[in-house]
């Protein structure tokens, strides 16, 4: 059995200023809203947040960058939100831009046990700036070293009351593995099951990375909306 909370604000009550905080989710798919929410309500400031990217102005992680909560953003790109772009190029919030599959990687690594790698992204640009290089069959590539966060907040479409996860479709993307590479893991989820209702075939986080549960709902919002004209 895990924790199970009932509210997302009790959810996240151990959440301090200054804490490192990985958020799942690609643009607004897959992110955990209502523990997001519970974050802004509670007022923790100096945060470092790792995140694909920060979504869209008035929903999700831009509710953060709003209220100015967060201090660095550790993301792949800026997206959509203008609020994220004015941040940046006012230097009010510090940044470190990453190419989106070393992003993927690094968090994956961290929640492996693997401390660096060598990948050829990022060779000959500023991302290389002040890292070690080194070539392999004639070919260089750039140390990175791996993410590891404080908190992982992650968002489940169901979960057994051991913390056993399983995602809906693309809303794996950064989830499954930021969980694992989180210290402390709570998970969002639309349904809890009973231990036994998932097959061990159907889970995409098993339960050792998860230690706490809320169950909430999503609005599931959409982040660009486009309607064909007749």
């Amino acid at each position: 059995m895990k924790t199970i909370y009932d509210s997302a604000i009790e959810a996240v009550h151990s959440i301090q200023n200054g804490s490192s905080v990985m958020v799942g989710g690609f643009g607004l798919v897959g992110i955990p809203e209502q523990l997001i929410l519970a974050l802004v309500e509670s007022g923790v400031t100096d945060l470092t947040i790792i995140s694909n990217n920060c979504g869209v102005d008035d929903w999700g992680l831009g509710l953060l960058l709003k209220n100015r909560q967060i201090k660095k953003m550790i993301g792949s790109y800026v997206g959509e939100n203008k609020e994220f772009e004015r941040q940046v190029l006012s230097g009010e919030i510090e940044v470190e831009l990453t190419p989106q599959g070393t992003l993927a990687e690094k968090i994956r690594a961290g929640g492996a046990g693997i401390p660096a790698f060598f990948t050829p992204a990022g060779v000959g640009t500023v991302i290389a700036e002040g890292k070690e290089t080194r070539m392999f069959n004639g070919k260089q590539y750039v140390l990175e070293e791996a993410l590891h966060a404080d908190y992982a907040l992650v968002r489940a479409a169901k979960s057994d009351r051991l913390g056993n996860l399983v995602y809906h479709k693309t809303a794996q993307n950064f989830n499954p593995m930021m969980a694992a590479a989180g210290r402390f893991t709570i998970a969002e989820v639309e349904e809890i099951v009973e231990t036994g209702m998932i097959h061990s075939a159907e889970v995409h986080t098993p339960s050792i990375y998860v230690q706490a549960i809320l169950q909430a709902e999503q609005e599931k919002r959409i982040e660009r909306l486009v309607n064909r004209s007749s």
